[in-house]
């Protein structure tokens, strides 16, 4: 009876993500594996070689003569707009006329019968261009005076010239922080299929389909209603597919449209990598003051960041740095900037965080610096540091922390992970180990949920119950492998009181929810699942109506039981109350919507409240690194994250273990270069180091908080996982930081840049030794 009076696959419980099988067993099905339509061509891109140059000329005639070449694309092919700007800045070109911004930037796009002759006849071209100088990074930029990409960002609260003449100390410093590569494991992919008129449809990775919709149309010069974008699943996306999939998404239509036959275009991972944008890498100059306890009492720092050639999303990814260079941590005097400076790069682009990491390392830095110049354990000056009551609740734009849970959660974690008594053994050791050193650090994390463009905020959802009792969901969220289809079936099933598995979940498309938001913000479940359950809510509502006129009771003597639905003294099995219910002609379809409530943005005057809730989490991890070389491995880390009442603890923990290593990879191997002719060496797995199985935490445990709930009114009182453990990863880059300041005996900050590749972890150690 137990048994039948339960469904399986409600929320709040663990359920196996719905395509786990399908991808271990590797039948799960992806843009590559759609069968192609006889006579499918194939495009592929052409790419400068140079950083900075005039382009006079492309002489493509060697491509168009080359062996099974159908035609080649050029700017002069775009039949409407020649831009792909994802904030409609313009300036963003398909393809360029007149200048070269970057090495690799695609020029053309070859296409012929097959993907091999394609990417062949791409290197014929022969372009003639007069090379300029080239700014790569922060500083050559601000040397040669380039512009800004946008417009910069102030946040400002409270007198902090006032708050640096009551601070009896102070201190400035710098710290670099390295960009990354998204390093999906399936690369970009548009797949294009012409139809009548002007009709086009687009296969393809990306975490934003109306926004891949509408730039085709906008290059197409057709109308919205003529594209339609499907997306089953990504190989992964880590906002490297939110607007970086516009440029092949626009190649493949357009090339369909000119030739009237299907086309592909999958770059290799070589110019997957070289083409398309990173995370943005930052200069922090920060000045800080502070009392003797390590309590700040001002805080001044610009945020320059390398934004690549076009603004892409570097305004808003700039900003929400700023946004979280508090961290958990209450300023009273505070003034933060931002300079999106341009450069002669890949225009970077959004990355799990978006921008938030930056910041919150930035704000670690400083708890580090003051910690040292104290010389008290770190983890106090974080904790006198935190948010608290009224008078110091107010971030620097002006959102008050009503839910602060951050010193609970780091109390916990501290006790669990024997913080304090780890850390006495760490230093003993360290006095008497002359070549081994190790190091400990527990950091927190605050993170705000919400996009700050705050239309952005919306979301809809189509729900049909169909007459045998089955039902089919479509939501505008995408899948990227991180079990988004699977919580929002979950609920669904537990709205309807029905088996997860009497759901499908069908594929993202343009053609049955318009005008969807990217996939991204960790808003993926905050908002497809409020809006299935608005759908939900309306087909229950008119069933309840139908059975409370057909049985002659009460509306609220309807009820959906496990599987069942009583009616007033009446039990009957879901399936037969939808066939009834389908006999007597209910609407047994809805379209749900839901838009965030209570958030709103003046960038002007940098004050509002972007976010509808904050998630917290902390992480407590140890090192050891090897003096003589560099090396260093991750020997332990204990993890205690907030995702409210989780909707499916088992998805979330591996979120929350995936975000961590994929963290600390940032912050530790993965090393983006350029030579100095504005190439990107590390542009494949062999010259790209992501972390390895062999890299993970020797020890590795992860809880959650399971007390937690949101405060606000989230589906279920759940909260975001998506990006805010991505930040538990600096734990390791604290503790690695403390592990290169035991060779000078604690004395010294290190300032370690990111990432703490073995190189630098080895300079730190001999810069310390030799007393600089």
């Amino acid at each position: 009876m137990k048994d039948e009076l339960s469904i399986r696959g409600a929320v709040h419980t663990d359920r196996i993500h719905d395509s786990a099988i399908k991808h271990v067993t590797g039948s799960a099905d992806y843009t590559d594996d759609i069968p192609q339509p006889q006579g499918t061509l194939h495009a592929y891109l052409g790419v400068s070689n140079v950083a900075h140059a005039t382009l006079n000329a492309i002489d493509l005639s060697a491509v168009r003569t080359a062996p099974g070449v159908v035609g080649v694309l050029t700017a002069a092919d775009v039949p409407g707009s020649n831009d792909i700007s994802p904030t409609g800045q313009n300036d963003e070109p398909v393809f360029p006329t007149d200048k070269i911004e970057y090495h690799g930037q695609p020029l053309f796009a070859v296409v012929a019968d097959t993907r091999d002759a394609a990417r062949r006849a791409a290197e014929l071209a022969q372009v003639d261009c007069a090379v300029l100088p080239h700014a790569l990074d922060v500083g050559a930029a601000q040397e040669a005076g380039y512009p800004h990409v946008t417009a910069p960002l102030k946040l400002e609260r409270g007198t902090v010239d006032d708050g640096f003449a009551a601070a009896p100390n102070r201190l400035q410093g710098r710290i670099t922080i390295g960009g990354q590569d998204h390093m999906y494991l399936e690369g970009q992919i548009a797949f294009a299929i012409p139809g009548e008129d002007d009709d086009v449809v687009v296969h393809c990775s990306t975490q934003h389909p109306s926004e891949a919709q509408h730039m085709v149309a906008h290059a197409l010069g057709v109308p919205s209603n003529a594209v339609t974008v499907n997306v089953r699943r990504m190989g992964g996306g880590f906002g490297g597919k939110e607007s970086q999939m516009n440029l092949f998404c626009v190649v493949a239509a357009m090339a369909a449209k000119k030739w009237n036959r299907a086309v592909k275009i999958r770059p290799d991972r070589d110019q997957d990598m070289t083409a398309t944008g990173k995370r943005h890498d930052f200069v922090v100059d920060y000045d800080v003051g502070f009392d003797d306890d390590g309590r700040i009492q001002a805080v001044e720092s610009c945020f320059a960041a390398r934004c690549g050639y076009s603004s892409d999303l570097s305004g808003p990814v700039t900003d929400r740095a700023l946004f979280h260079a508090d961290n958990a941590y209450f300023y009273p005097h505070v003034r933060l900037t931002s300079r999106p400076m341009k450069t002669n790069t890949v225009s970077n682009t959004a990355f799990r965080g978006f921008g938030g990491p930056q910041g919150v390392v930035a704000a670690e830095r400083m708890i580090e610096e003051i910690a040292y110049a104290t010389g008290r354990d770190p983890l106090d000056v974080r904790k006198v540091n935190f948010y608290g009551d009224a008078g110091r609740d107010l971030t620097p734009y002006h959102q008050p922390v009503q839910d602060n849970i951050i010193g609970r959660l780091v109390d916990e974690l501290e006790e669990a992970a024997a913080y304090r008594e780890r850390r006495a053994e760490i230093v003993a050791f360290n006095a008497s180990s002359k070549v081994l050193k190790k190091g400990i650090a527990l950091t927190p994390v605050k993170f705000g949920i919400s996009f700050t463009a705050t239309h952005y905020n919306q979301a809809g959802a189509l729900v049909h119950v169909y007459s045998d009792g089955s039902i089919a969901l479509n939501h505008g969220g995408t899948e990227m492998g991180q079990g988004l289809n699977t919580k929002v079936a979950q609920v669904v099933a537990d709205a309807f009181q029905v088996d997860f598995d009497r759901i499908k979940i069908t594929k993202t498309t343009t053609e049955k929810v318009p005008n969807t938001s990217a996939t991204a913000a960790s808003s993926g479940s905050d908002l497809n699942g409020m809006a299935a359950l608005n759908a939900v809510e309306q087909i229950k509502g008119r069933l309840v109506a139908f059975a409370a006129e057909k049985w002659g009771v009460a509306p609220e003597d309807v009820r959906f039981l496990p599987n069942l639905v009583q009616v007033g003294t009446d039990t009957l099995t879901f399936d037969s109350f939808i066939k009834q219910a389908y006999m007597a002609r209910v609407q047994l379809s809805a379209a749900g919507f839901y838009k965030t409530p209570d958030i709103h943005w003046d960038r002007a005057s940098g004050k509002g409240r972007p976010f509808y809730y904050y998630a917290y989490g902390a992480a407590c991890s140890e090192v050891t690194i090897d003096t003589l070389s560099g090396e260093y491995r991750v020997t332990r880390t204990d993890i205690l994250h907030d995702v409210g009442r989780s909707l499916n603890p088992v998805l979330d923990k591996g979120q929350v273990e995936g975000a961590f290593i994929q963290g600390m990879g940032w912050l530790t191997t993965e090393e983006l270069w350029w030579d100095d002719k504005g190439a990107l060496r590390t542009h494949a797995p062999s010259t790209y180091k992501i972390p390895l199985a062999s890299d993970r935490p020797r020890i590795f445990n992860v809880n959650l908080a399971d007390w937690s709930e949101n405060r606000e009114l989230t589906i279920k009182r759940s909260k975001a996982v998506g990006e805010p453990p991505f930040m538990l990863g600096i734990s390791v880059f604290e503790a690695l930081s403390m592990a290169v300041a035991s060779v000078a005996d604690y004395t010294v900050c290190p300032r370690l840049d990111a990432p703490a590749t073995p190189e630098r972890v080895l300079m730190a150690v001999a810069r310390l030794r030799a007393g600089a």
